[in-house]
């Protein structure tokens, strides 16, 4: 079997130096220690072969090699591949046909698929392809959106599904968030800023939209661990109600109010955002509205008409894409269930209904994508502690979620959205961005 040629490796090394992070998101599974697979008897037949070449010519022929478990190499590029996939399993070739972003998760998760080079790359790589190929056909999203409409968000499912992915232990986030476990996209005005440091940024960014001043009450949809509350408080003089269904952060939060000393200023609540009562200046959504679910847009528009003052502005900040999509089977399986990613249009049903004003639309995508190569790089510097809390399937599930997101943000299919409003009648508006932007 012939290695990935030299210069294609040379290739990658220079994409992710220009990244600044050197090689440290390039991670190759093969050979890595894993118990020994149960690799299919035999060899590849010539249907196999067929059948994986036309995968990759239905995915418009991305840049990688594949190898069977017989060792068989097959291509459909015509330039030299940087990333090569080990399919170990006839059964896990065949499951690609029904469902090749669920089937590819769980056999990477499971051991059956490995990958030598970049799962940053290989993602890249496909998706670059993905806008000249029937996308909406070939991941059944017809069927997928059909069912999920027939879902419903409510506030027991809500709460089970953010159970699922944030309430798996603190001291796991805390080995590769920033120190405030701000579990969403940093603010870089800077690109060699530290996450640290454009975390806060992202903060303040956020209160300048909604023009914060002492005095202000603000209510937080979706608070996290906290940290924009406290932050609010503590740095532009407001009161703050934040909501959030999940117990350990809403627990972590308060202690940390009252570690310091903000625990009169800030009321952290574990109740859902369609209990929020009372009368505010702002509202605030930073990372909720992927969780809110589509049927629901409408009534959380109804919350911010009850909630929000006649002067008030408002912000909402979520991961969107440029045109109404399902999002792929395997993250809404393995990593976010009940999770919905919006177009602008689609995010419209809040503002329209209530006759908000649109006063700002900023997309943060690049940002994005940098705030994740940092937390890329804390995960696998962390990697023996995070193995030692759950199992090597835990570990590459997350490797891949979060590789994966790196390539959707770096390749425009996905987006970061942050919309300010308020109410259509309201004059007391910025004349300028001028303050937006003023000096950190």
């Amino acid at each position: 079997m012939n290695p990935i040629k030299s210069d294609a490796k040379k290739k990658s090394a220079q994409l992710e130096r220009t990244a600044g992070f050197e090689n440290s998101l390039i991670h190759s599974d093969v050979h890595s220690g894993l118990p020994d697979l149960q690799r299919t008897a035999g060899k590849a037949s010539a249907f196999d072969k067929w059948l994986m070449r036309t995968m990759l010519q239905k995915l418009g022929n991305p840049e990688i090699e594949i190898v069977l478990w017989d060792d068989s190499v097959i291509t459909t590029s015509i330039s030299s591949p940087s990333i090569r996939i080990y399919i170990h399993q006839r059964s896990t070739l065949y499951k690609l046909l029904i469902d090749p972003s669920l089937y590819f998760g769980e056999g990477y998760s499971q051991g059956t698929i490995e990958v030598e080079g970049s799962l940053v790359f290989l993602n890249e790589a496909i998706n670059r392809c993905m806008p000249s190929i029937n996308a909406k056909h070939f991941y059944r999203d017809g069927i997928r959106g059909c069912l999920r409409w027939l879902s419903r968000n409510t506030i027991d499912a809500a709460r089970n599904n953010v159970h699922h992915h944030y309430d798996i232990g603190n001291d796991f986030y805390k080995l590769w968030l920033d120190q405030q476990l701000a579990y969403t996209c940093a603010y870089f005005s800077d690109p060699k800023k530290s996450l640290e440091a454009a975390q806060i940024a992202k903060m303040d960014h956020v209160c300048r939209k909604v023009g914060l001043k002492p005095g202000d009450t603000v209510v937080e949809a979706g608070c996290g661990w906290g940290a924009l509350a406290l932050h609010m408080a503590k740095n532009y003089g407001v009161r703050v109600k934040a909501f959030n269904v999940s117990h350990e952060q809403i627990i972590y939060a308060r202690e940390r109010a009252k570690a310091e000393g903000l625990s009169d200023r800030v009321e952290f609540l574990e109740d859902d955002w369609r209990n929020i009562t009372g009368n505010f200046d702002s509202f605030v959504s930073v990372g909720m509205l992927e969780h809110v679910g589509l049927k629901n847009y409408e009534e959380l528009g109804n919350v911010i008409s009850r909630c929000q003052k006649l002067e008030g502005r408002g912000l909402i900040h979520s991961i969107g894409c440029n045109s109404p999509r399902v999002l792929d089977s395997w993250t809404t399986k393995r990593i976010f269930p009940g999770a919905h990613v919006p177009s602008l249009s689609e995010m419209m049903r809040i503002f329209e209904s209530q006759k908000f004003s649109i006063l700002d639309v900023e997309n943060l995508r690049l940002h994005y994508a940098l705030t994740l190569e940092h937390w890329l790089q804390r995960y696998e510097q962390n990697i023996d502690e995070v193995r030692g809390m759950f199992d090597e399937n835990f570990v590459r599930t997350w490797r891949l979620y979060l590789s994966a997101s790196i390539a959707s943000f770096r390749t425009g299919s996905l987006q970061l959205f942050q919309v300010v409003f308020t109410n259509g009648g309201n004059n007391e508006i910025p004349w300028t961005r001028d303050k937006l932007y003023q000096t950190e």
